[in-house]
């Protein structure tokens, strides 16, 4: 509410002026006190500390931004290579089948719709020597297996890459096993950025990737069951549970997490632009005191309307004929 107001009705205009309580306002580029404090939240409070960390790390790791990459073993088959005088040796020929179908893989990888990070244990044993003991590792472990699930399209050809990469691992007619060698491949799992908005330092951020693991030595395990049901909505998909075996795991991003540029604890200086001007009605009134220039931005812009030339334009024109767009 003013500290004054008053206001004198001139012919149809009504012109009003008033005194205003608050004038933080009035003159926003030249307030010292944006140069003084950094904007943002106060760091000396607990929910600021906590506030500034998440802005270093750029928000918080979502569950849902992930991507899989599976690199199965080649199928191939072994044939002898025949010469004019014989036998030459043996010669491995790819077989045309969807395990070495480069937009298969693609497909896999983007179907997967669920997965899990593995995790690596200290194995440790009690040693007492004298009072309470102390866990001594002699030892550390893998996860024996990692649970994926894959949307599966109408053909089920997802179902049909696993059971493909089944195959090597054994014969259904011999029963015989295939060497370890043979059926083993690796597995990668990202963990990606968020932000859709682009930079300069990371033009992709939604695409980034900012942790990663690569599994050893994987291979199918099982194959789960589907079930089907007669009751269900169509809109439900139809999801393949995979179970994977695998040896080790490592981190493929330590190096480039430690070296990465994060984000800051406060966001950056506002930019703050010049009002508007209105040509030269506008310059002389940016230089009056803030309740006059009120009150003659008012009678300007009656009269503005009220010129024939204002009127024709709707207001668009007004001498010396500056177009307000």
């Amino acid at each position: 509410m003013a500290i004054f107001r008053a206001g004198k009705r001139i012919g149809n205009m009504d012109i009003r002026v008033g005194l205003p309580r608050d004038r933080t306002l009035e003159n926003v580029e030249g307030d010292k006190r944006i140069t003084q404090q950094k904007p943002g939240v106060n760091q000396r409070t607990s929910i600021g500390r906590f506030i500034a960390e998440v802005n270093k790390g750029e928000g918080i790791a979502r569950a849902n931004r992930f991507l899989v990459r599976l690199f199965p073993p080649r199928d191939v088959i072994t044939v002898e290579v025949d010469g004019p005088e014989g036998p030459e040796g043996t010669q491995q020929i790819m077989k045309d089948t969807i395990l070495n179908s480069d937009d298969m893989k693609r497909n896999i990888d983007l179907m997967c719709t669920s997965a899990k990070l593995p995790h690596r244990d200290v194995l440790t044993e009690n040693f007492v020597t004298y009072g309470p003991g102390r866990k001594m590792p002699y030892a550390y472990g893998y996860g024996s297996n990692i649970e994926c699930m894959f949307m599966g399209d109408k053909y089920l050809r997802q179902r049909a890459f696993f059971e493909t990469w089944q195959g090597k691992m054994h014969s259904l007619k011999t029963h015989n096993l295939e060497y370890y060698d043979n059926y083993i491949g690796s597995m990668e799992i990202y963990q990606l950025g968020q932000y859709r908005e682009s930079d300069r330092e990371y033009p992709d951020d939604n695409y980034r990737v900012t942790y990663g693991v690569r599994l050893h030595e994987v291979y199918p395990e099982t194959i789960g069951e589907i079930q089907y049901q007669a009751v269900v909505d169509d809109m439900i998909p139809l999801d393949i549970p995979i179970t994977f075996a695998y040896r080790t795991w490592e981190n493929i991003t330590l190096e480039a997490v430690n070296s990465v540029g994060f984000g800051k604890h406060v966001p950056d200086m506002p930019n703050i632009k010049p009002a508007k001007n209105y040509g030269i009605f506008g310059g002389i009134l940016s230089k009056m005191p803030p309740e006059i220039k009120r009150a003659s931005k008012g009678v300007i812009e009656k009269i503005r309307r009220d010129i024939p030339i204002g009127k024709g334009t709707g207001g668009r024109v007004f001498p010396p004929f500056v177009i307000n767009k």
